[in-house]
């Protein structure tokens, strides 16, 4: 089991495919907050839904200053499928070595069906634009997530 962060630290960088094989970092971010989610798998029903209420909320995260990325470890092309079928306007980031799942605590035993299983724990942070860890949530519910989320942030 990989360790959890928690606020106040620091983010592990990444440089990550998005769903066209484009390199994508956080540092790219750097000087402004995102919102950084780990899903299971693109194109699950909860997976979906989570994407979906981030896409239908992404203008008023992205008023507030929020970006959003979500990474799982789908392929670029399962991606791209995902993002053209369900209209998502925010990258999709593929890490199929699941390093930065690793990294970020995001890989592990987790409970599903009432069974332990090793898998994506779906979990969501905001890191801050000096690359700092402000909000850390794990074993996230994909759906009414996002609106509790930007309850929380006041957005």
């Amino acid at each position: 089991m990989s360790t959890r962060l928690t606020a106040g630290d620091t983010a592990p960088d990444f440089t990550l495919p998005d769903a066209d094989g484009k390199p994508v970092s956080l540092a790219d971010y750097r000087g402004r907050r995102v919102v950084v989610y780990f899903y299971p798998a693109a194109g699950t029903p909860g997976c979906t839904k989570q994407a979906c209420d981030f896409r239908d909320s992404l203008a008023e995260l992205n008023g507030a200053g929020l970006d959003v990325l979500g990474i799982s470890p789908d392929k670029p092309a399962k991606l791209a499928k995902f993002r053209d079928k369900e209209g998502l306007t925010f990258p999709l980031l593929s890490d199929a070595d699941k390093d930065v799942l690793n990294a970020w605590g995001t890989f592990g035993e987790k409970q599903m069906y009432g069974k332990t299983v090793t898998g994506v724990i779906r979990s969501t942070f905001l890191v801050d634009p000096e690359g700092k860890i402000e909000v850390a949530q794990y074993n996230v519910r994909a759906t009414g997530h996002v609106a509790k989320l930007r309850k929380d942030l006041s957005v």
